[in-house]
């Protein structure tokens, strides 16, 4: 039997992405939970230049950052696949997924650290990303028609995390009028039994952003 290892913590997204992909699979495999504020020897051995979760170990052989980790899955394992079999919608998806993380989450997490006019302006900015996001589910259940795939995984932090920081910070970006197709995605996604049974607790995320809440706007603030 192959050895597989996840090396994660309890509350990164990035290493939910790889959680979803395998329990989708049903492959079995055993968690590594890190403390990143005194990383394990291990961690820092096979994710050598980052030094971040997630990274996947696959009989011994290191695989980090999380989309990449879901591709070889993927290759790896052809049950449920996450991405389409034609080469110019796989394409496709590896476009969203990066825009999600180069772009969605970046303008969606200054809506969270940012103050007065900065805000504003990433507000703009973040719902103009969440809008191109919105056309992507034009008619579908999930990005990828009628299954969650590789999009979903992706942009799967969207189903959770905004609406933690919203409730920290009292911006609400994500409504069902403004965008009804993503509020639609959010439930089913965030609903789906296999996503739903690992989420982290969200007590425990409320108080995990609060406290970089005032980290951040602290240095916002004027002196």
């Amino acid at each position: 039997m192959a050895e597989l290892k996840l090396f994660r913590t309890w509350s990164s997204t990035f290493a939910l992405r790889v959680v979803w992909a395998l329990n989708l699979k049903g492959i079995q495999y055993d968690t590594i939970f890190e403390d990143l504020s005194n990383k394990s020897s291990l961690l820092l051995q096979y994710n050598p230049i980052y030094k971040k979760v997630p990274v996947l170990v696959h009989n011994g052989k290191p695989l980090v950052e999380s989309l990449l980790i879901l591709e070889y899955i993927d290759e790896t394992w052809k049950q449920t696949p996450l991405l389409p079999e034609d080469p110019s919608e796989r394409a496709t998806a590896r476009f969203w997924a990066k825009f999600g993380d180069d772009k969605v989450l970046l303008s969606v997490w200054n809506v969270f650290i940012k103050q007065g006019k900065d805000k504003e302006e990433a507000i703009v900015t973040a719902q103009e990303n969440l809008g191109f996001v919105e056309r992507q589910l034009t008619g579908k259940k999930f990005f990828n028609g009628e299954t969650i795939g590789f999009v979903d995984l992706a942009f799967g932090w969207l189903a959770n995390l905004p609406s933690v920081w919203e409730e920290i910070c009292g911006v609400t970006l994500i409504d069902h009028e403004k965008f009804p197709m993503l509020s639609e995605w959010i439930q089913n996604f965030a609903g789906a039994p296999i996503i739903k049974e690992s989420w982290p607790p969200r007590d425990k995320l409320i108080t995990k952003y609060q406290a970089l809440h005032e980290v951040y706007t602290s240095k916002e603030a004027p002196k």
